[in-house]
């Protein structure tokens, strides 16, 4: 599914939708049967017949953000992430997750995840991070074998207009990316050109063998650990570029905003999408290692933003 072929909704065509009309169209978006088995996605909470005006999407359900959307007088919050992918037995306020739900009920908030299910969409969160980046994409890394287009599936085969050199490459992803503290690593020769690039947002490390199988130049992803990147590097000169895992998947929520607004004006909806531009990265600062301090006197103990500097 394109931007801007959202599905048609059954039920209200009131310029007020209710949040059973939204959340419709968001499993219109990202069916939840499209979604990972171990994966928990759809409502987490709310009231069907609530009316919805206002819609905060966000890569994170923390505190901060329910905060938020208290705040902005959103009436369902969109998030990637889950917030209780493996279960839970209760959802007491004075556990974490709970305050959350507590929060969220109490002002009336309804909550409702996309997470693998918009990783294998068409388009999906590695093709929000190829826009952000300013790839072409070409095909997905890992093609759904239901979809007879070829259009779904995980990560995104891409290439450069012109290519770069590793090291312009890495610098232009810490540059378009969210700025976080871990910043974009890189490994590989860092002048050698990169003209085709895989990208998969989110942790990305299970997925080197078919990254190899395509024969990129260098492959844009999150949380590689060490003995995987350490044995892809061994493999072959593939370069890697690493980002941090809410930056490779924040661009996906102007993405699906974009796309919940174009339901929305199709059905009369009259909804306000807003994306949150608070930086939920866990990670708040970094210290340089001595070596890179002696070569960059700016270096040391910086201090990650907590907003993403984007105009919501």
């Amino acid at each position: 599914m394109r931007p801007g072929e959202g599905p048609e909704v059954e039920g209200s065509l009131s310029p007020v939708p209710v949040l059973s009309d939204v959340i419709a169209a968001l499993d219109g978006l990202w069916p939840r049967e499209r979604a990972e088995q171990w994966d928990a996605v759809g409502p987490v909470c709310g009231d069907p017949d609530t009316e919805v005006t206002r819609v905060l999407f966000a890569v994170d359900p923390v505190q901060e953000i329910a905060d938020e959307a208290v705040a902005l007088g959103a009436e369902l919050l969109v998030t990637h992430h889950p917030l209780y992918l493996r279960g839970t037995t209760t959802v007491a306020a004075d556990t974490f997750k709970g305050r959350v739900v507590h929060t969220l009920i109490r002002n009336g908030v309804a909550l409702h995840v996309a997470h693998t299910n918009a990783d294998r969409a068409d388009p999906g969160v590695s093709d929000a991070l190829a826009g952000a980046l300013g790839l072409r994409v070409l095909r997905p890394l890992v093609p759904d074998p239901e979809d007879p287009a070829g259009r779904r599936g995980l990560g995104r085969i891409c290439e450069l207009e012109t290519p770069l050199p590793l090291r312009e490459f890495a610098a232009l992803a810490a540059a378009r990316l969210p700025a976080t503290a871990q910043g974009v690593r890189a490994a590989g020769d860092r002048d050698r050109p990169v003209r085709t690039v895989a990208v998969c947002g989110g942790s990305g490390d299970s997925l080197f063998e078919q990254v190899r199988a395509a024969g990129v130049d260098a492959y844009l992803t999150a949380d590689l650990r060490h003995h995987p990147a350490s044995e892809a590097r061994e493999h072959s000169p593939l370069a890697l570029v690493d980002a941090a895992h809410f930056a490779t998947e924040w661009p996906w929520c102007e993405q699906a905003a974009a796309e919940l607004d174009a339901v929305s004006d199709r059905n009369g909806w009259g909804l306000r999408t807003h994306v949150s531009r608070t930086v939920t990265d866990p990670w708040t600062a970094h210290a340089a290692s001595s070596a890179t301090a002696a070569t960059a006197p700016q270096a040391g103990f910086a201090v990650a933003p907590t907003n993403t500097g984007a105009p919501n």
